[in-house]
């Protein structure tokens, strides 16, 4: 065991299997999610449910689990044009990148992540970031992370770690690090109560759980669950 840690915590699987990693390593443990005008904000109301469920799976985690923090960050939504925040199709832009990337939200959410760990001292932050799986966010790769860490800690002169338990596994590995976080609990909890759809679609109900299974994000949860499936148990 080791210190605080604060989780970023979207309601999604990916945050939600971070969130059990950080239950699992840390004595205690808070979460923050931002709500900046995403199409998807149902994934805001997921948190609760999810909260309630880790807790319920492993007593120690429900003993580890503190606070949970919402932060507005109405203006990234406001200077931003991209699919997440506009009702648009997804597609691809001339620069190459999907226009579901929002320019700087992995940046500005660590930076408002460590002003808030520096309030409630917490020395560790964990994200969902992940360059194996990943549509080419540059706020996703493994360099950004570790270059924001060293901005973090010179500009607030704190020792953070940014801790990214997804970066080099892939969906299918994501999913098999939950069931060896939490059995088949934790598999059946982010199935039936995370939210992972870029159009915040959830009613239809799939084998992996609720979306449109049409968009990027579902897609590629969709074909994780599959590999995995097909993986030796």
């Amino acid at each position: 065991m080791s210190d605080a840690a604060l989780v970023l915590f979207s309601g999604g699987q990916d945050s939600t299997t971070c969130l059990a990693w950080a239950l699992d390593r840390f004595d205690r443990v808070e979460t923050v999610g931002f709500d900046y005008g995403q199409r998807h904000r149902v994934e805001l109301d997921c948190r609760d449910a999810l909260r309630a469920g880790l807790g319920a799976i492993n007593l120690a985690w429900k003993t580890r689990l503190g606070d949970d923090h919402t932060v507005s960050l109405a203006a990234l939504g406001e200077v931003s044009n991209t699919a997440l925040t506009r009702d648009v199709a997804i597609a691809m832009t001339d620069g190459g990148l999907p226009n579901t990337f929002v320019p700087g939200r992995n940046i500005i959410f660590l930076a408002f992540a460590a002003a808030l760990a520096y309030r409630r001292g917490a020395a560790r932050i964990v994200g969902g970031m992940c360059e194996t799986d990943y549509s080419g966010y540059p706020d996703c790769r493994d360099d950004t992370i570790k270059a924001l860490q060293v901005a973090l800690n010179l500009g607030m002169d704190r020792r953070f770690v940014l801790e990214t338990p997804l970066m080099w596994i892939d969906k299918a590995q994501t999913w098999e690090l939950a069931a060896a976080l939490g059995g088949p609990a934790l598999v059946d909890l982010i199935v039936e109560k995370t939210h992972t759809c870029y159009l915040g679609d959830r009613g239809a109900r799939h084998e992996w759980g609720y979306g449109c299974g049409e968009c990027p994000a579902c897609r590629l949860r969709a074909e994780g669950w599959r590999r995995w499936r097909r993986s030796p148990q």
